[in-house]
């Protein structure tokens, strides 16, 4: 099954992809693809549903029909650097014997084909695609042999990042890795039975039409399962929450010498199964002061 969000910016309804890839609305069943909506037994009900019952939304998804990001109401975003080895020797940094866990503001969540906005000032915007990991049963101190019981199902993300603000101005990554626009998620969320290995996924990354990304899940360092047992023992996970589980070589970073995005330039990514986004970075829009325009 393959759940979106569909519509306006800020007004996105809850739907799913029928069999022909045209999108059925569920506002009638439920009120958005979040949190207990995502638990097991909402899941199963939603798979029981006939989508030739449901309303059919005009417009083609992702073309004529904004899709927005996958999940609603996210409560934690949570990231996992370093965990291809062959990124990290891109990157110029040893394989991490734990995870390296940080964050991305939920603000950073936009749709997956929503223009992408380069911060101002920033000259080292980058990409990263990864497979995010999408909670459903939530839980402490998870068992990894239990962990996949958890997952309510996958999705792209696009980890976007300033590497200047991460790497640069000191602190921790979080500050170049949250920016609003930065977590691209979708185009839908793929529930966990139609995926029976998240370790064996295609996954790739184009810009400008010249392919930078291309791996595979099947070489992470730590994986989904072992993944959500580790984060559950220092935080509850809970529906809804997001996991972004780390980028295969082939980030601007990387390149020799390094390149990264400027306005106008165009993404395409996407992982077997999961969909495809498309992303153009456009220039920062700064807001003035008030002091500026004479208004208090």
């Amino acid at each position: 099954m393959k759940l979106l969000r569909y519509g306006p910016r800020g007004h996105e309804r809850p739907g799913l992809l029928d069999a022909q890839g045209r999108v059925r609305d569920l506002s009638g069943v439920v009120d958005d693809i979040a949190g207990p909506v995502l638990l097991p037994d909402s899941l199963a009900q939603l798979a029981a549903l006939d989508p030739l019952q449901l309303p059919l939304v005009e417009g083609v998804p992702q073309h004529t029909l904004r899709l927005g990001p996958c999940v609603g109401r996210v409560g934690k975003f949570v990231c996992i650097g370093l965990n291809y080895s062959d990124h990290a020797a891109e990157a110029g940094m040893q394989v991490p014997p734990e995870p390296v866990v940080f964050g991305k503001w939920t603000s950073a969540i936009c749709g997956p084909d929503d223009a992408i906005e380069i911060p101002p000032g920033s000259v080292k915007t980058d990409w990263e695609v990864e497979l995010g990991v999408v909670i459903g049963q939530g839980g402490r101190h998870i068992d990894e042999a239990r962990a996949m019981r958890h997952v309510a199902g996958y999705c792209v993300v696009n980890d976007i990042s300033e590497r200047e603000y991460q790497l640069e101005r000191g602190g921790t990554w979080d500050k170049g890795k949250g920016c609003d626009g930065f977590g691209p998620l979708g185009p839908w969320l793929v529930t966990a039975d139609e995926v029976p290995d998240p370790q064996a996924l295609r996954m790739w990354l184009d810009v400008d039409g010249r392919r930078m990304q291309d791996g595979s899940t099947a070489t992470m360092v730590f994986g989904v399962a072992f993944l959500v047992s580790y984060l559950s023992r220092f935080m509850s996970l809970q529906p809804g929450d997001v996991i972004s589980t780390g980028t295969p070589p082939g980030v601007g970073m990387g390149q020799k010498p390094p390149m990264y995005l400027r306005a106008g330039q165009a993404m395409r990514l996407g992982i077997a199964g999961l969909g495809e986004q498309r992303q153009t970075m456009v220039a920062a829009r700064v807001q003035p002061h008030p002091s500026t325009t004479g208004k208090a």
